[in-house]
């Protein structure tokens, strides 16, 4: 894995965030229970979005455009709607960075292991 896809994400958008700015977007309860309920697969507009919660359409629509900033969330426009889709991509670039993270614990506790058992 290079540095650069390691270190950061390619948002739709085409700019790129670091996985830090991902995970503290994800980080938020309220944005992370819209990722989840986008997650399904069906796009969904704001009132939809609003529905069930105590949120207003001003904090959903806050919360939506810091989720398309780092690429998570597209949105698409039907009529005078706009409809708000789950976009997989950086969670899966996020993963890799994760697991490349594991790895290296992976050989640091190898190292520590074998470093006490001689």
């Amino acid at each position: 894995m290079s540095r650069r896809t390691r270190n950061s994400v390619r948002t739709s958008t085409g700019t790129r965030n670091t996985p830090a700015t991902l995970f503290a977007a994800l980080g938020d309860e309220t944005r992370l229970r819209i990722v989840v309920r986008l997650s399904t697969g069906e796009p969904r507009s704001i009132s939809q979005l609003t529905q069930g919660s105590r949120l207003t359409r001003q904090a959903v629509t806050k919360h939506l455009r810091i989720l398309e900033r780092v690429g998570v969330v597209r949105h698409e426009r039907r009529g005078r709607e706009s409809r708000f889709r789950f976009n997989p991509q950086p969670l899966s670039e996020s993963q890799k960075f994760l697991e490349h993270i594991a790895k290296q614990w992976d050989h640091a506790l190898a190292r520590l292991k074998a470093f006490v058992e001689d």
